[in-house]
């Protein structure tokens, strides 16, 4: 499967691209001639299949997106019961992967979003490893503005928003209209991860695919979240997604 014959599949109303590997999605993104396909992609995993299934208006915006991809093992699953084969993306990684890839390829690379420190630490992390950051705007700007004013003077090819859902996406929508020729993708809280100020479940869990348990016994408070996930199993199941 390549960037040209990858298939989606409908999870739950939303058409999500399948992928065998990382490289592919890498491949879907960023061409191997340094092309970078202009889009809009959202990582998908059941508790966001089923907050789209009852908010309208967030289905819109995620299907407003021009790449949806697997990042929860039931969507892979999901995928898979219905004959595609393909493997988790999880987006943290396609965002590294990315990002290395820009270094290979010296493509330009704005980051927004992020406490300062985070944001600071960010760009200068990328920047060690040769990614072209050529702006790093933090979460705390006061205008708007100054992101337009940014992508036009800089021109990216790649700007990735960490804010969290569905706020981040929001943001990529308003954005692409000022500046449509950038792949654009919502990170949420991968600066965090990526700088050490904040913590990705241990690889045994990832391993296991049990990431959600491990954010549920870190943060308890998730657990009206993670209830999704039955509701998610049961149509899983009883193949109504």
């Amino acid at each position: 499967m390549n960037s040209t014959d990858s298939k989606q599949v409908s999870v739950g109303g939303l058409q999500v691209t399948a992928f065998t590997s990382m490289q592919d999605a890498v491949k879907h993104i960023i061409r191997p001639d340094g092309t970078v396909v202009p889009g809009f992609g959202i990582a998908i995993n059941p508790e966001k299949v089923m907050l789209a299934r009852a908010d309208q208006e967030l289905r819109a915006l995620i299907n407003n997106a021009t790449l949806r991809f697997a990042d929860g093992t039931g969507v892979v699953r999901t995928m898979a019961k219905k004959g595609v084969a393909n493997t988790r993306i999880p987006g943290c990684e396609l965002w590294e992967a990315l990002m290395r890839q820009a270094a290979a390829q010296q493509l330009p690379v704005v980051i927004i979003g992020a406490k300062p420190e985070v944001n600071a630490a960010c760009a200068d992390k990328l920047r060690r490893i040769g990614t072209p950051v050529v702006a790093a705007i933090d979460g705390y700007y006061q205008d708007e503005r100054k992101l337009h004013e940014a992508l036009l003077a800089h021109q990216p090819k790649l700007v990735t928003v960490a804010m969290g859902s569905p706020r981040q996406e929001q943001l990529i929508e308003r954005l692409r209209k000022v500046y449509p020729d950038a792949f654009y993708l919502g990170v949420g809280g991968t600066y965090d991860v990526f700088t050490g100020y904040g913590k990705r479940a241990p690889k045994l869990f990832c391993d296991l695919h049990l990431e959600w348990f491990y954010r549920l016994c870190s943060q308890p408070s998730r657990i009206g979240r993670q209830l999704a996930l039955l509701s998610y199993l049961r149509l899983h199941l009883t193949q109504k997604l």
